[in-house]
């Protein structure tokens, strides 16, 4: 399959994984279509219109164009050595409306070890970025943007990276905050089992895009190293 963006995400795994992806109706992991589950009083279909082609995920390095000169073997090789020099570690999650749209996110302080990898994968990796083009500048917006992250995505091809990135799981697009809120209550029911333990972050996943605008994984490197290093 030939595709045309790439990325680097956290897929969760296990029980939430798959809640995650029957929720938006798109399995990343295995590329294909899931049927949204029956929740009364939600339309999963329309909620989660804009992240579904993304899948339940969290990024790492936003979706990118290579550079020239390199191909996805190259990038899928250096993603596996940053992945060895970064041990796994847990996190515990909640469901936030903040920033407009539900989502998962740390409960409490994200450990140190998740803003270590995310600094090392948008760093590490950005020599297979294709340089942003005007059209992909204007996209964001970069005249609402902080200066700071106006700064980010000038150099690093995405506003919030780095001291701006926030680890979340997205569930739904941008909704009126009253709409968040019956949404929340439809859900929080189904994840007390589910997030009753910390997450593992145990691996990093290289994503494609496909003509439909789908992230596929295409390959997925564990978190190797030693915590004690």
């Amino acid at each position: 399959m030939h595709f045309f963006r790439y990325a680097i995400y956290h897929l969760p795994d296990g029980a939430l994984g798959r809640w995650g992806a029957e929720w938006l109706g798109w399995d990343a992991r295995r590329g294909r279509a899931l049927p949204h589950p029956d929740i009364a009083g939600l339309d999963p279909a329309t909620l989660t219109a804009t992240p579904r082609r993304y899948g339940f995920h969290a990024t790492m390095k936003a979706p990118f164009h290579l550079a020239e000169g390199v191909g996805p073997d190259d990038l899928a090789d250096a993603l596996q050595v940053l992945a060895g020099r970064h041990a796994p570690f847990d996190m515990a999650l909640h469901l936030s409306q903040d920033w407009g749209f539900l989502a998962l996110r740390p409960a409490a302080t994200p450990p140190t070890a998740l803003a270590a990898l995310e600094s090392a994968l948008v760093r590490g990796l950005d020599r297979f970025r294709a340089p942003l083009t005007a059209r992909d500048i204007a996209r964001r917006r970069p005249e609402a943007l902080p200066p700071q992250a106006r700064a980010h995505l000038g150099d690093w091809g995405y506003p919030f990276v780095l001291d701006l990135f926030h680890y979340h799981l997205t569930l739904t697009g941008a909704l009126p905050a009253a709409d968040l809120t019956r949404i929340s209550a439809a859900l929080a029911p189904q994840l007390p089992g589910l997030l009753a333990r910390p997450m593992p972050v145990a691996a990093m996943a290289l994503a494609g895009e496909d003509q439909d605008g789908f992230f596929h994984r295409i390959a997925e490197f564990p978190l190797t190293a030693s915590s004690a290093i």
